[in-house]
């Protein structure tokens, strides 16, 4: 891929500041950056690579919205966030938009040429911090998820998948730290709230209805 190939968008307010950051970046990356303004829309070419980068003091909700769905289903199209406040203000973000850069209104710009030559190396551009917060996010995102409408709690949940793996009561007891006996009083739970009677109609439940075993943050922190 040469670098005609490549696009870099920002989409912000044309005024005097946005035209002299934009030629501070084109020097530094030996780049053309193209200005979008906040409420056009062009188009991106199937045969070319683009990256957007999305100034959020000057954009509304609806307008970053109308971006990510442009984006939709174009793996040639990135989406980057610029003027970011803080990392609590990137996990809002990242909670509704696809992101693959975050740059934030405090970085220099060496700072934000180096995320725009790594996100055009196809990597993301984040802090390890905030893709841990990311992940832990998704996680308890999946965790509702495996959440069914008969009302397990997280125990129960990570109970009931493990004895759709087919584990014993005390492989589920040592697997979780636990006693048996708690487990066979959660179970009896269990068989109630699903309606079951026996452990092969709730392993079948289990298998049914739970893709894997339901991640248990506590647990893993201490590895």
């Amino acid at each position: 891929m040469t670098t005609m190939d490549y696009r870099i968008l920002l989409v912000t307010a044309t005024n005097p500041q946005s035209k002299l950051f934009i030629e501070h970046l084109q020097h530094q990356l030996d780049h053309e950056v193209i200005a979008v303004d906040t409420e056009a829309m062009p188009s991106m070419a199937e045969d070319e690579v683009v990256l957007v980068i999305l100034d959020l003091d000057h954009l509304s909700e609806a307008s970053m919205q109308k971006w990510q769905n442009a984006a939709d289903g174009k793996e040639n199209v990135s989406l980057a966030a610029f003027n970011v406040r803080d990392e609590g203000h990137a996990v809002e973000l990242l909670s509704s938009l696809n992101l693959q850069g975050i740059f934030y209104r405090n970085d220099s710009v060496d700072l934000i040429c180096k995320g725009i030559e790594a996100l055009r190396s196809g990597n993301l551009w984040m802090s390890r911090t905030l893709m841990s917060r990311m992940i832990q996010l998704l996680r308890r995102q999946q965790m509702n998820s495996y959440r069914p409408a008969c009302g397990l709690t997280q125990r129960e949940l990570e109970i009931i998948g493990l004895l759709g793996t087919g584990a014993t009561n005390s492989e589920i007891a040592e697997k979780l730290f636990v006693s048996e006996h708690t487990v066979k009083s959660h179970l009896y739970n269990i068989f109630r709230k699903i309606k079951v009677h026996n452990r092969l109609q709730a392993m079948n439940w289990a298998r049914r209805n739970l893709f894997s075993v339901p991640p248990s943050y506590k647990r893993e922190s201490r590895h």
